[in-house]
């Protein structure tokens, strides 16, 4: 049942043309989850998992994969600004590996600098309060990540 793990340019082709995409944002205490429409312009927040094992975990990613009948995963991949790999690069690409023994579906690596960044300021800019943007910070951050990997998508198979 193994799939491999593969940046988003090399997984395009793997990828249906049509289909819902799951889009992760690893934290160390949870996972932001985001999903796209299935002809892939928007995404949208999920939900935001508290970690606890990889199993139960991964079982709730698979679930919500099959809830949302998503084709494949968009993982961000938390690369340093000057595009090195530290702990949480390897972190990331082990739960990419360890995803990938209990999934077919394709899973695509998307370079996340700045997404955290990102969403929060969007937060902020909308007043959101520290407490209530602590709780939804994964879930923006898994937004962000899952538009830029789609309007990447959408001009490869337009470009």
């Amino acid at each position: 049942m193994t799939t491999s793990v593969l940046s988003l340019v090399e997984a395009s082709p793997l990828l249906p043309a049509r289909g819902a995409l799951l889009g992760l944002d690893l934290g160390t205490k949870t996972i932001g989850v985001a999903a796209s429409d299935p002809d892939r312009r928007l995404a949208t927040g999920v939900e935001t998992i508290k970690r606890k094992t990889f199993s139960v975990d991964a079982a709730r990613i698979i679930a919500l994969a099959s809830e949302r009948s998503a084709v494949g995963f968009v993982l961000g991949l938390p690369l340093n600004m000057d595009g090195s790999e530290g702990p949480r690069v390897q972190s990331t690409r082990a739960f990419a590996r360890n995803l990938s023994r209990i999934t077919s579906l394709p899973i695509a690596l998307w370079d996340e600098r700045l997404s955290t960044v990102h969403a929060e300021r969007e937060l902020i800019a909308a007043d959101m309060g520290r407490r209530r943007r602590a709780e939804v910070i994964d879930q923006h951050a898994a937004v962000f990540i899952l538009q830029g990997a789609l309007d990447r998508l959408a001009r490869l198979s337009h470009g």
